[in-house]
């Protein structure tokens, strides 16, 4: 069964407009990634659960089961509903549960999937590696620093493989972006700019709920989990991303995509330095305690990045790594890099100032000094190399499944996956508290600055 998820619909009209055959553009293929059909002994086969068939969990749900050696056994969620989209995506051979610890004491089950609301994410994730399972986490990997330090430590006390799923790590376009990078094709970076905006109610969480939702088709109190009870509110299940009490705002949403994608082409994997961040409820007053307006000025180092994000406004999505020899544009489906030599290419207009009589024997030399022979005229040129989306969940999916298979490491382990929790997690601190906050990692605690 195919799930229409947002990325699905962006690819699909990316495709229908040609948006990879832009005319001088160099289109990028990733590696091949065997499909179901391609069948392999069943000594390779990775058999895994899932724990949460959501709108993420069953997008995680269709890809898996089309790669090649992989095998869903079992789901578990809260509401009954999604047992039965399980069964419509994997199968009807497939075990369902409302208790994921079932999946954790199954004897055939190698690695767990895991896409429940923020708030559950380190129960479940500790649980799984304790019990043995490699695990793949949907981003943000914490709902808090506190959840976020307590999974790195349950993740080292184990050999288990564990993935976080903000999949620009896996992405053919990150990688061209990092490539260009690498070889210093901007030379020292000295900025990042990125921005993401949407204004349509399903891109801003206003979803509908299941219409047969209730008490007896949802078990409500464990859904809540540790969070101070509140009375049975089908919008609060479906639009947990609206309260920080479950989930972790644009931040979390959007912002940690930004933060992953930019680690990853810089080689990065810490915590900002320092965070100011602003913002407010300008459009979507219902009710929601999160921001959905949040820019954001981090320092990495001696680095500044700013990131805007809107709910509020549709805006062209772009992360820009900029540097005295260029910029390296990163947009959803290409990447684009515009040299700049960085030197006058004609006479410095500042001697409109001077009179003539020393005006002119200054372009006189200008000339003289600086024009390049005929036919040796430099000409930089902007480079695009278009590709799919830069969230392509197949190859983030399918390298994860590898290394449970390989037992090679991820890039995109628990640590990165902190590290880049961390940025939204002080970005919503900062939002909270005005007041710019640094991370401190003696108490592992985030700290207000001034």
């Amino acid at each position: 069964m195919a799930i229409l998820s947002r990325r699905n619909f962006l690819q699909s009209t990316a495709a229908a407009a040609g948006v990879s055959l832009v005319p001088g553009a160099n289109f990028l293929s990733g590696e091949p990634i065997p499909s179901a059909a391609q069948g392999v002994a069943a000594s390779d086969r990775v058999r895994f659960g899932i724990v949460g068939v959501g709108m993420e969990g069953s997008g995680l749900l269709s890809t898996a089961v089309q790669l090649r050696g992989v095998e869903c056994v079992a789901a578990a969620d809260l509401y009954d509903g999604r047992h039965e989209l399980a069964k419509e995506i994997a199968g009807n051979q497939i075990r369902t549960t409302r208790r994921y610890k079932e999946l954790l004491d199954s004897k055939d089950i190698d690695a767990i999937l895991i896409a429940v609301p923020d708030h559950w994410h380190k129960q479940v994730v500790v649980d799984a590696l304790a019990a043995g399972k490699d695990v793949y986490c949907e981003k943000p990997m914490s709902h808090n620093p506190a959840d976020g330090l307590a999974m790195v430590a349950a993740a080292k006390k184990t050999d288990r493989i564990a993935q976080i799923g903000a999949q620009r790590t896996s992405s053919v376009l990150c990688a061209k972006a990092k490539e260009l990078y690498d070889n210093g094709a901007i030379g020292e970076l000295n900025l990042v700019e990125a921005t993401l905006g949407r204004n349509d109610p399903t891109g801003c969480w206003e979803y509908p709920p299941p219409p047969d939702l209730s008490p007896e088709t949802l078990d409500w109190d464990t859904w809540q989990g540790t969070v101070p009870k509140k009375a049975f509110d089908p919008l609060t299940f479906a639009r947990w991303r609206c309260w920080k009490e479950y989930g972790t705002g644009v931040a979390g949403d959007l912002l940690v995509h930004l933060i992953s994608g930019m680690q990853f082409v810089l080689g990065w994997n810490e915590a900002p330095k320092r965070v100011s961040s602003f913002g407010g409820i300008y459009h979507w007053k219902d009710g929601r305690n999160m921001p959905d307006v949040h820019p954001v000025l981090f320092e990495y180092g001696d680095v500044p990045v700013y990131m805007r994000l809107s709910l509020a406004c549709e805006s062209t999505e772009v992360t820009r790594f900029q540097g005295p020899k260029g910029a390296i544009e990163l947009r959803e489906f290409s990447v684009t890099y515009t040299p700049q030599p960085g030197v006058d290419l004609s006479p410095s207009y500042y001697t409109a100032s001077y009179p003539s009589r020393l005006r002119n024997p200054y372009v006189k030399q200008w000339h003289e000094e600086h024009d390049p022979a005929p036919g040796q005229e430099p000409a930089p040129q902007s480079v695009t190399f278009n590709g799919n989306d830069y969230d392509d969940l197949r190859p983030h999916l399918w390298k994860f499944f590898e290394a449970v298979r390989s037992r090679k490491p991820v890039v995109q382990d628990i640590v990165f996956g902190h590290h880049a929790a961390l940025g939204c997690h002080m970005a919503n601190e900062s939002y909270f508290r005005k007041s710019p906050v640094t991370w401190d990692e003696a108490s592992g605690t985030i700290k207000s600055l001034g």
